[in-house]
C-alpha cells in the first residue's frame, strides 16, 4: 500500500492528527492540501486524488473532518481508501459520532487507534471488537487494559477469540434485498437490480466451524440438480472469515464466524423486476389558481405478504400552498422545504389498491415550468419475502464438543433507490 501518512483535518483544512508511517513525506506538505481542494473546487475539477509536486493527498470527507493519506508513491488507491472508510468505522464505533469535536476530546485513544491500524504504510488490526479488547476507555479517558497483546492478533483467526462461552447457542441470519428500480412516464422499466446482503448475529461458544448453503444456480449445476428455484449470484462478496478456496472449488461458504453482528455477504443481481409497488399520478392545473394531483398505489406482490411502513413522496410545484388531502388509507402530508407531498402508509397488503388526492392553491402569476417534475420516491419494507428468491437451504454448525444449535433464517425485502418518473 506504502501510505506515507495520514492527516485528520478540520472543516478549515487544519490539522488535528497527523501520524507519520514511514517519514518520507514531510509532514508541512499538508499545508498545501487545503487551497489545491478549494481551487479545484472552485474550477469544477474536484477529484478524490490531488497531486501537488511528488506528493499525492488521497482524501475522503466524513462530517465536519478531512482524512488524508499521503504516499510518493503509485499505490494501490483502492485499498488506501478501503483504509480511510475502514478508520472512519472503528472511529464511530468507539466515539459513536465522529466529528471534531470527539478528536479533540480523545487525542490520545486516537493516536493509540491509528499506531494499531496501521505499519509502515500497511494495515494491520482493523477490526474494531478486536482491538477494543487491547485499547479501551472510559469517558475520555484511556485504559491499559491489558498489558499482553491479546492472542487474537497473532492469531490465525484474527476475528475471533478463543474462550467464548454462552449458555445457549444460536445463530440468527437476516437476508435483506434492496430493490433499486426506474422506470419511465411510460411505465417502461429503464433500470432495474436487486443488491442483496447476509448478515449475522452469532451467539457461539468456543471456535465452531459454519457452513452455508444457498440455492446458488452455480452450486446447483456443479450437483446435477434442477436449475429451477435457483438464483444466479453476482459481484460476491465475502468477510475475511469465508475461505475463499472452498468457495470457489465447490461453493461451499465455509467460515469460522467472528462473534456478534457482521456482514458475511453481498451480491447483487442484474435482473428484469416487476415493481413491487405500481405508482399512477395524474396532475391537472385549473385556471392558474389551483392543481389537483391523484396518486394510485397498487401493490404487485404476493397476496400474502405485506409491506409496512410505505411512503410515497409525490413532487408539487415549488409555489403551492394551501395544502388539503383525501386518502383511501394512510396519511398525507406535505413538506414544503422539499416541495412534496409524502404519503404514508403503515400496511399495504398485497394486491391491494390505494388512492390519494391532493389540493394545491397556487399564485395568480403563474410561473414558467422550466424543469420537468422529478420522479415519485417509494419506500417499503416486506418481511418474510425476497424478491430474488434466494433461500438459504440450511446452516451446519460443528464445534468440538458437539454442543447443538439453533439457526434462526429471516427474510426481508426493502426500497433501494426507487423511482419512478412522471414526466
Amino acid at each position: 500500500m506504502s501510505a506515507s501518512a495520514v492527516f485528520i483535518l478540520d472543516v478549515k483544512g487544519k490539522p488535528l492528527i497527523s501520524r507519520n508511517y514511514k517519514g518520507d513525506v514531510a509532514m508541512s506538505e499538508i499545508e498545501h492540501f487545503m487551497p489545491l481542494l478549494m481551487q479545484r473546487e472552485e474550477e469544477g475539477a474536484l477529484a478524490p486524488l490531488l497531486s501537488h509536486g511528488r506528493v499525492h493527498f488521497l482524501w475522503i470527507k466524513h462530517s465536519n473532518l478531512y482524512l488524508v493519506a499521503t504516499t510518493l508513491k503509485n499505490a494501490n488507491a483502492s485499498l488506501v481508501y478501503s483504509f480511510l472508510y475502514k478508520t472512519v468505522e472503528v472511529f464511530s464505533e468507539y466515539f459513536k459520532e465522529l466529528e471534531e469535536e470527539s478528536i479533540r476530546d480523545n487525542f490520545v485513544i486516537v493516536y493509540e487507534l491509528l499506531d494499531e491500524l496501521m505499519d509502515f504504510g500497511f494495515p494491520q488490526t482493523t477490526d474494531s471488537k478486536i482491538l477494543q479488547e487491547y485499547i479501551t476507555q472510559q469517558g475520555n479517558k484511556l485504559e491499559t487494559g491489558k498489558s499482553r497483546v491479546p492472542p487474537t492478533v497473532t492469531n490465525a483467526v484474527s476475528w475471533r477469540s478463543e474462550g467464548i462461552k454462552y449458555k445457549k447457542n444460536e445463530v440468527f441470519i437476516d437476508v435483506i434485498e434492496s430493490v433499486n428500480l426506474l422506470v419511465n412516464a411510460n411505465g417502461s422499466v429503464l433500470l432495474s437490480e436487486i443488491v442483496g446482503t447476509i448478515k449475522l448475529k452469532v451467539f457461539l461458544s468456543g471456535m465452531p466451524e459454519l457452513r452455508l448453503g444457498l440455492n446458488d444456480r452455480v452450486l446447483f449445476e456443479l450437483t446435477g440438480r434442477s436449475k429451477n428455484k435457483s438464483v444466479e449470484l453476482e459481484d460476491v462478496k465475502f468477510h475475511q472469515c469465508v475461505r475463499l478456496s472452498r468457495f470457489d472449488n465447490d461453493r461451499t461458504i465455509s467460515f469460522i464466524p467472528p462473534d456478534g453482528d457482521f456482514e458475511l455477504m453481498s451480491y447483487r443481481l442484474s435482473t428484469q423486476v416487476k415493481p413491487l409497488i405500481w405508482i399512477e399520478s395524474v396532475i391537472e392545473k385549473f385556471s392558474h389558481s389551483r392543481v389537483e394531483i391523484m396518486v394510485k398505489a397498487k401493490g404487485q406482490f404476493k397476496k400474502q405478504s405485506v409491506a409496512n411502513g410505505v411512503e410515497i413522496s409525490v413532487p408539487v410545484p415549488s409555489d403551492a400552498d394551501s395544502p388539503r388531502f383525501k386518502t383511501s388509507v394512510g396519511s398525507a402530508k406535505y413538506v414544503p422545504e422539499k416541495n412534496v407531498v409524502i404519503w404514508s402508509i403503515k400496511s399495504f397488503p398485497g394486491g391491494k389498491e390505494y388512492l390519494m388526492r391532493a389540493h394545491f392553491g397556487l399564485p395568480s402569476v403563474e410561473k414558467e415550468e422550466v424543469e420537468g417534475r422529478p420522479p415519485i420516491g417509494v419506500k417499503f419494507e416486506i418481511p418474510y419475502f425476497t424478491v430474488s428468491g434466494i433461500q438459504v437451504r440450511y446452516m451446519k454448525i460443528i464445534e468440538k464438543s458437539g454442543y447443538q444449535a439453533l439457526p434462526w433464517v429471516r427474510y426481508i425485502t426493502q426500497s433501494g433507490d426507487y423511482q419512478l418518473r412522471t414526466s
